[in-house]
């Protein structure tokens, strides 16, 4: 059986920020990995390693200096490659919903919940009528599980939790066959955020629509990754430095990188154990391994660029270094 081709295939992906007295910043290098219809990959890492750069790479949402490199295929299209035009009315909404982080500041202040929802549905579908608009504001507010007795309120009289659904709706709209969340889950209680994220994977698996989309979930939540994910993929100082299956990553062989290790280590619920010293400047990145001087494994070879592929590593774990 032929493999089911991706809904999105990033290569090479690199942005660089061009600074005042020829300075670049390298927020994102050489990023490469498939997210395929029903799977939820998790982007994770620690808050300003350029996750949030790589998903406004996507949607061509990057300021005046930067620039960019590599592919990312939507089907046919590189989105890299893509002109404004095109992405405003071909991409955002239609070929990649986006659930963005503190949805409340992205909700219009002076305009109820239903007038955005009939608005956006206008724009990116078919159907007309003010009867019809309605309905279909409605039918997308309960996908969402956004309830009906709020469809007339204006932003600010939401819970940050309704607000998170009122995006998420704005965002299936479209149907779109990718569905980009950006830190979905910032500010949000545990019960909360459980409840975002299953509603995330529902609309992931949802066969209603007659075929699966596929999520790209940005978190530094490694709880939230480890209840929604398939895949996960790790993000450290603009690099991903290991591509894992979410089963092995968050089980008892956990994952190879140490750095990978060290995040799952550094949470309350594991050993609790801080990562030490800080990452580097993307402005003033090492040769080699960027996370070579907080690294326990490091050695001499950790000067050179690290090996491509899955683990970005010169000294991986390996399943032997796991011990009973």
């Amino acid at each position: 059986m032929d493999p089911v081709a991706p809904v999105l295939s990033v290569r090479g992906l690199s942005v660089r920020f061009l600074l005042p007295g020829g300075r670049r910043v390298a927020a994102v290098t050489d990023a490469r990995f498939d997210v395929t219809p029903g799977e939820c990959l998790a982007l994770i890492g620690e808050s300003g390693c350029g996750k949030s750069v790589l998903a406004s790479a996507l949607l061509g949402l990057l300021p005046g200096n930067a620039q960019t490199a590599g592919s990312a295929l939507l089907g046919d299209l590189d989105l890299l490659a893509a002109d404004e035009r095109t992405l405003a009315r071909t991409v955002r909404g239609r070929l990649i919903g986006l659930v963005p982080q503190s949805p409340a500041a992205h909700l219009t202040p002076v305009r109820t919940v239903r007038s955005q929802l009939e608005e956006t549905v206008a724009a990116l579908t078919a159907t007309r009528g003010r009867a019809a608009l309605r309905a279909a504001a409605e039918a997308a507010a309960e996908r969402a599980a956004f309830p009906a007795d709020h469809l007339d309120r204006h932003p600010h009289q939401l819970s940050g939790g309704l607000a998170q659904r009122a995006a998420t709706a704005l965002a299936l709209v479209g149907d779109a066959p990718l569905l980009l969340a950006d830190e979905p889950t910032t500010g949000l209680d545990r019960d909360l955020v459980d409840r975002t994220v299953d509603e995330l994977r529902r609309h992931v698996d949802d066969p209603v629509v007659g075929r699966r989309r596929a999520l790209l979930m940005i978190t530094h939540d490694l709880a939230a990754a480890e209840r929604i994910a398939d895949r996960v993929a790790v993000m450290y100082a603009g690099r991903i430095v290991e591509l894992a299956d979410a089963t092995a990553f968050f089980g008892p062989a956990g994952p190879r990188h140490p750095y990978s290790r060290a995040l799952l280590q550094a949470l309350p619920d594991r050993a609790f154990t801080p990562i030490p010293g800080m990452p580097p400047e993307l402005g003033d990145l090492p040769a080699g391994c960027a996370f070579a001087a907080r690294c326990d494994r490091a050695t001499a070879t950790c000067a050179a660029p690290p090996p491509t592929g899955t683990v970005a590593c010169h000294h991986p774990h390996v399943p032997e270094d796991v011990r009973a």
